[in-house]
């Protein structure tokens, strides 16, 4: 069973250590991650609710809390796999789970959670229908 069938709206890609993303201690530095993760909700928003039509409707999903849970460090040269899925939705809130692996490890667990917003108040609203549907399609 692929990760697409074992977990609802998920997405996965490959990165890169730079030379820069590597701190004093020799590891990747914790902001890299912060990086790794905005690229891997980007390409969520791409595959399963576009971020355009969403700021032409007038709203935009906003991140709310970063909880990481590191569990090894990452160094230089090492092959890099982030990979993200929807936890829950709620009628306000989404929750986000995401693994960082290095050889299929799980480097860093990540647990997000995020809403969306009307772009001219800033205020709350309910999670999209489309993401709705699209998780309960999935959880059927």
């Amino acid at each position: 069973m692929t990760d697409k069938q074992q977990r609802p709206l998920s997405v996965e890609r490959s990165f890169e250590v730079k030379t820069y993303d590597i701190d004093f201690a020799g590891h990747v530095s914790n902001i890299v991650y912060i990086r790794w993760l905005e690229d891997l909700r980007l390409a969520l928003l791409e595959e399963y609710l576009p971020l355009k039509p969403q700021l032409e409707e007038g709203y935009a999903p906003i991140l709310v809390r970063t909880n990481i849970q590191y569990r090894r460090a990452i160094r230089l040269f090492e092959p890099v796999v982030g990979r993200m899925w929807v936890q829950n939705v709620g009628s306000a809130r989404v929750i986000l789970a995401s693994h960082i692996l290095v050889h299929d490890e799980v480097c860093a667990d990540v647990i997000q959670e995020g809403v969306f917003a009307g772009l001219e108040t800033g205020r709350p609203m309910r999670v999209p229908n489309e993401l709705r549907r699209l998780f309960e399609s999935w959880e059927r």
